[in-house]
Formats: structure tokens, C-alpha cells, sequence
């Protein structure tokens, strides 16, 4: 499942570089990339420390589509 992220916006207005992320959460700024482009979903554990570097709740960071109703 894929999902939107606002996480390009926030790191730029953090003013804070891909690298500059990738080092604060620990992990390459390719990783950091395709979770902005939305090729790459993090793990729960990324996620959360994504969340906290911008001192923000994960649904305010991730946007997860609505499930399909049956």
C-alpha cells in the first residue's frame, strides 16, 4: 500500500537538506527519497522517527488512503 507524505514540505521548511534528515534519522538520503516520492513505505520505526524529528503526530506527517469498504 502506498501513501502521500508531507514530509518533502516539512523538511523544507525545517530548512534541512535530504542528507541532513537521513543523518538525523539514520538512514541514506535515498531512502529518505523514495519516501518522499513515495516509492519506499518506512517502517513503523522509521515512521516514528521521522515523526519526531519535525516534533509532529504520524498522521499529520503520513497520509494512509482509506481502507476499501466491502
Amino acid at each position: 500500500m502506498e501513501f502521500e507524505t508531507r514530509i518533502r514540505e516539512l523538511r523544507e521548511e525545517a530548512g534541512l537538506t535530504q542528507a541532513e534528515l537521513a543523518d538525523r534519522v539514520d538512514v541514506t538520503r535515498q531512502t529518505i527519497l523514495y519516501v518522499e516520492k513515495g516509492e519506499y513505505n518506512p517502517s513503523l520505526e522509521l515512521a516514528w522517527r521521522i515523526t519526531r524529528e519535525f516534533d509532529a503526530h504520524v498522521e499529520d506527517v503520513f497520509d494512509l488512503p482509506d481502507e476499501p469498504q466491502s
